[in-house]
C-alpha cells in the first residue's frame, strides 16, 4: 500500500512552500542542491535500516511502519515552526525506519530474485528522472491536476484493500501499473514545488520526493517480482 501523507503535501499548504514566489537562478540552484542532497542521505539512511533489519520477520517491522508515518507529521510540524534541523532529522529517521520496515520484502526478493531488485532500482532511477525533469522543467501548472492526483491515490488505496480479500485477475499487475502512473504524476508535480520553493522548506520537499521515489521503487519490485510483496 503507497506510504503517503499527500493530504499534508497540497499546493496551498503553506507549510510547503509552492508559493509562486520569484527566485533567481542561483537560489534555485541551491534549494535544488539542498533538497537533493537530502534525499541522497536519506536514501543512505534507508539502506542502513534495511541493511539492521535485515533479521526481522514482516510481522515485527510493521511497528517501523506507524513510527515512520508519525515521523512525517512530526516533520510537518517542525516545518510549520521553522524548526529546520528538527525537520532534517526527523526526515532521515524516516528514512531509517522505512528501511528497518522494507528490510524484509528486501531479503525476500534478494533470496528469491535478486534480479527484481536490480531492475526494480535502475527503472525506478530512469523513470524518477524522466517525470522529474519533465516536472522542472514544464511551464504548465501542474498545481491544477493535484486534485486529480490525490483522489486517485485514494481510489489506489480503496482498490489495493478490495483486491486484499476478493480475487480479482491480475490485480497485482493493475495496481502496480495504476500506482507508477500516479506517483509518476505527483514526482513532476513534487519537482516542480521544488523549482518554485524557497531554503526554509527543503526538508518536506525532499521528503515528498523520497516518499515518491520509494513508493515508484516498491510498484517496480512488485511488477518485476511477480507481486511477491503483496502476498
Amino acid at each position: 500500500m503507497p506510504f503517503q501523507t499527500r493530504s499534508a503535501f497540497s499546493p496551498q499548504n503553506s507549510g510547503y512552500g509552492y508559493s509562486g514566489q520569484s527566485l533567481t537562478r542561483d537560489q534555485t540552484r541551491g534549494v535544488f542542491g539542498q533538497v537533493m542532497g537530502l534525499v541522497a542521505v536519506t536514501f543512505a539512511f534507508l539502506a542502513l535500516g534495511a541493511y539492521l533489519g535485515r533479521n526481522i520477520n514482516g510481522g515485527g517491522g510493521f511497528i517501523f511502519f506507524i513510527a515512520a508515518f508519525a515521523g512525517l507529521f512530526g516533520l510537518q510540524f517542525a516545518v510549520r515552526r521553522g524548526r529546520e534541523q528538527l525537520a532534517i532529522a526527523l526526515l532521515f529517521g524516516v528514512g531509517l525506519l522505512l528501511g528497518l520496515f522494507i528490510s524484509p520484502i528486501i531479503v525476500y526478493y534478494a533470496n528469491s530474485d535478486p534480479g527484481a531488485v536490480y531492475q526494480a532500482g535502475a527503472c525506478t532511477a530512469g523513470f524518477t528522472a524522466l517525470m522529474g525533469c519533465f516536472g522542472y522543467a514544464t511551464r504548465t501548472d501542474l498545481s491544477r491536476y493535484y486534485r486529480a492526483f490525490f483522489f486517485a491515490l485514494i481510489a489506489l488505496i480503496v482498490f489495493g484493500l478490495v483486491a486484499t480479500f476478493v480475487a480479482i485477475p491480475g490485480s497485482n499487475v493493475i495496481y502496480a501499473v495504476l500506482g507508477l502512473i500516479i506517483f509518476g504524476g505527483l514526482t513532476a508535480f513534487d519537482f516542480q514545488r521544488l523549482k518554485n520553493s524557497g531554503m526554509n522548506v527543503a526538508p518536506a520537499i525532499a521528503a515528498s520526493i523520497f516518499l515518491d521515489i520509494f513508493n515508484i521503487f516498491l510498484f517496480f519490485l512488485a511488477l518485476f517480482g511477480g507481486g511477491g510483496s503483496r502476498r
